[in-house]
């Protein structure tokens, strides 16, 4: 019998591994989230930033108390509710007491507690001091009112709060961060009279629309006095979901030819901001910036100066500037997650925060004035039974004087119950003057009339939410204050067009065979004269402006795009494109492109086929470049060549087997991307067998020259010599001499 049951006890125990993993993690999942990371809508509080709150008020740390040790608080913390690592608990206890990270900051620190620059500066906890600010009241001055349920702390000794009794609503008033398992929170903090107004407008219409919600919170209040930029529209909607995000921009003035930042965004350093315009002012991105200091000190919080070169530099230009590429302007999530009064974590919108809270709010007030009336109805019951002894004092004494028991007979011969007969045998002596009655009697009339007060209260739900809502006017008057982040829709900050901020100097682009890339400065530079890499060679050169941008084509009529600036030197052998891009497998540089973004380029394969592209419609945004030339399989890409003049320029055509053909350039289409039309004739049956290809394209200027290179040999053409090979598009051409059939390359130049 005693195995049969030691068998069944095992089979109970044992479980699948899936299962008891999933329920394990779960468990973790729902401490975590409950437990650690997200607030509780009622007090706006984590259990870690709850306990500590309680643990100093149980210390006696009052406002107006002398401040302790840290050491002593987080001691008192850890050893009675939060078992913990001390670490952890200095450091949320270090976050509630920084001015520039609590919009109401709940202790007041004495000592080194960080600062904007370095928030995690704070000295040791051994070294700081620490009590509860004024704040604090909001969230502890009901406590001991019957207000909020209590619960064992960890180890059974002592009890702690469920929440705390929050006047306002403390969760929006400081917001909250934090990472659960699955879910996140980041919740502004707000202006606390701008809260309260409405949560009175939701008591006196609690069908209220967003429209009245609004115009009483109109957005986030941040510790920081930086502009909130987001507009209306989109804080509405962010507050009709809960979740969206609020922008925020530094504030600045101009002061004797600088632009001074007095206010920064919230969380973000000045240290930081310096830094990031220093590496642009490096990296000469910022020409009009000469210097930068931080006058930051006690008077002025945040003072960053930046000194310009000239006063005709266009200040919202370079703010905008610097706006969008530093940490002057921030973007701050929004996600209203939080733990309702139901205990379940669920993203609100604010009006649902607002009810809720306003919920629990009555509850606590009901409950408040509940708690006081029955400490009147106590007081009564027993003024009541000293009043009766008062009216029989003499026989009272004779009865205590000669009874061994005189409780049980006073209670039988007065009508008392045991509170009131035990309250008479506690009286001191010199409380059976004949003056008491009179006192006795005007405490009863005091405590009968509160008492009729609280009971019309608490059976009126009207009257109740009238205490509510003076309630939180009144305390909105006394803790709040003015808003500190004023709301200004402004444009979208857009940085400088980095070609804008370089030197247009001319540069010559010059790409070799195997595909390295290098420019030199000037256009009289000859790339054959340049040294090469063992094995590689001149492939073309473009010649532009250093503020262009170089335009590359490969193989398979792909183009890329990189800034003319950032290109290597010509002292040295340059660096590979493909380093900088990332081109198909096995694709090659075909040609390089420079000049204004309206200029034109002939690009063509060696099929005979090409189209004119505008220079803009050919620049890629990503390093895998944009698909502009279809080229037929089996064939190739021609390197491309510019176009002067459209409308007398010339295209020229010479294929492997020597012929030539002429056609005005306004023959061919233009298009932004394609295969185009057909330049010159090739039997396709030679063209699949690669028995002959276009070997090379040019333009020619009118007037021009078309010199042609067969090996040593080579032959320049102009006038009526040229004018022998001009025929129409898509023809085979004319044959070149005996000799200069094989031609390896052509070039075209002006008169």
């Amino acid at each position: 019998m005693t195995e049969t049951t030691t068998f069944a006890s095992d089979a109970e125990e044992r479980r699948p591994l899936k299962e008891f993993a999933e329920k394990a993690y779960l468990d973790y999942s729902m401490y975590v989230v409950l437990d650690r990371a997200l607030p509780q809508l009622a007090d706006g509080l984590k259990p870690v930033q709850r306990r500590i709150v309680y643990a100093m008020s149980d210390l006696g740390l009052a406002a107006s108390a002398k401040p302790m040790k840290s050491a002593r608080t987080v001691g008192d913390v850890i050893g009675k509710f939060h078992p913990h690592g001390d670490a952890a608990c200095y450091e949320a206890m270090v976050l509630m007491a920084q001015p520039f990270a609590y919009r109401y900051p709940l202790i007041e620190g004495q000592g080194n507690w960080g600062s904007p620059d370095d928030p995690k500066s704070f000295a040791a906890m051994r070294y700081t001091e620490a009590k509860l600010t004024r704040f604090a009241e909001v969230l502890l001055s009901e406590l001991e009112q019957g207000t909020v349920e209590w619960t064992a702390n960890f180890d059974g000794t002592r009890e702690e709060p469920v929440t705390l009794p929050a006047r306002l609503p403390h969760v929006l008033l400081n917001g909250a961060a934090g990472i659960a398992v699955g879910m996140a929170t980041d919740i502004p903090p707000h202006n606390a009279r701008e809260v309260a107004r409405a949560c009175v407008a939701l008591l006196d219409d609690p069908d209220a629309g967003d429209d009245t919600i609004a115009a009483a919170v109109p957005g986030p209040d941040f510790p920081t006095e930086a502009e909130i930029v987001t507009s209306r529209a989109d804080m509405q909607a962010m507050y009709r979901t809960g979740s969206g995000s609020v922008r925020l921009r530094a504030r600045y003035e101009r002061e004797d030819g600088a632009v001074v930042v007095t206010a920064l965004p919230y969380q973000v350093s000045g240290a930081r901001v310096l830094e990031q315009i220093a590496a642009q002012m490096l990296q000469k991105k910022l020409p009009w910036v000469e210097d930068l200091r931080d006058e930051s000190d006690h008077e002025n919080p945040t003072r960053l100066v930046v000194v310009l070169r000239s006063n005709r530099v266009d200040v919202e230009a370079l703010m905008s500037h610097l706006f969008a590429t530093t940490d002057l302007e921030r973007s701050y999530r929004v996600n209203m997650n939080m733990v309702g009064l139901d205990g379940r974590p669920q993203l609100k919108s604010l009006r649902t925060v607002l009810t809720e809270w306003l919920r629990f709010r009555t509850e606590t007030v009901r409950r408040r004035l509940a708690f006081r009336l029955d400490r009147v109805l106590a007081r009564l019951h027993v003024l009541e039974g000293r009043l009766a002894a008062y009216l029989n004092i003499d026989e009272v004494i004779a009865i205590i004087r000669s009874e061994d028991q005189p409780k049980p007979v006073l209670m039988a011969r007065f009508g008392l119950s045991d509170v009131q007969a035990e309250d008479i045998l506690e009286l001191r002596l010199r409380h059976l003057a004949r003056l008491e009655e009179m006192k006795i009697r005007g405490e009863q009339d005091e405590l009968a009339a509160e008492r009729d007060h609280l009971q019309g209260i608490l059976a009126d739900a009207a009257r109740l939410r009238g205490v509510v809502r003076e309630e939180l006017l009144a305390d909105a008057e006394k803790f709040g204050d003015d808003r500190r982040s004023p709301i200004v829709e402004r444009a979208a900050a857009s940085a400088f067009d980095e070609t804008a901020l370089v030197p247009s100097e001319a540069v010559s682009v010059v790409l070799s065979e195997r595909g390295w890339v290098r420019a030199a400065k000037g256009h009289e530079i000859d790339p054959l004269t340049l040294s090469y890499r063992a094995g590689d060679r001149f492939k073309q050169v473009a010649r532009g402006r250093s503020n262009q941008s170089a335009v590359f084509l490969d193989s398979t009529g792909r183009t890329y795009s990189l800034a003319a600036h950032t290109l290597p030197s010509a002292r040295g052998q340059g660096e590979p494109i493909s380093g900088r891009l990332n081109p198909p497998d096995g694709a090659t540089f075909e040609g390089v492109m420079v000049g204004e973004p309206e200029d034109l380029w002939l690009l063509a394969s060696d099929a005979g086929y090409g189209f004119v592209a505008r220079l803009d419609e050919l620049l890629a945004k990503n390093k895998a470049g944009k698909a502009v030339l279809s080229v037929p399989a089996g064939c190739r890409v021609l390197s491309p060549r510019p176009v002067r003049t459209p409308d007398t320029d010339q295209v020229a055509a010479v294929t492997t087997e020597g012929h030539l053909l002429l056609i005005p350039v306004g023959e061919l289409p233009r298009l932004p991307r394609g295969k185009g039309m057909k330049i010159i004739q090739i039997p396709p049956n030679r063209l699949a067998a690669r028995e002959e290809h276009v070997i090379a394209i040019e333009v020619v200027p009118e007037g021009g020259t078309l010199t042609l290179h067969a090996g040593r040999r080579h032959l320049t053409l102009k006038g009526s010599d040229l004018a022998h090979y001009v025929g129409e598009r898509g023809k085979r051409g004319r044959k070149l001499p005996r000799g200069l059939q094989r031609v390896d390359r052509m070039e075209a130049a002006a008169r």
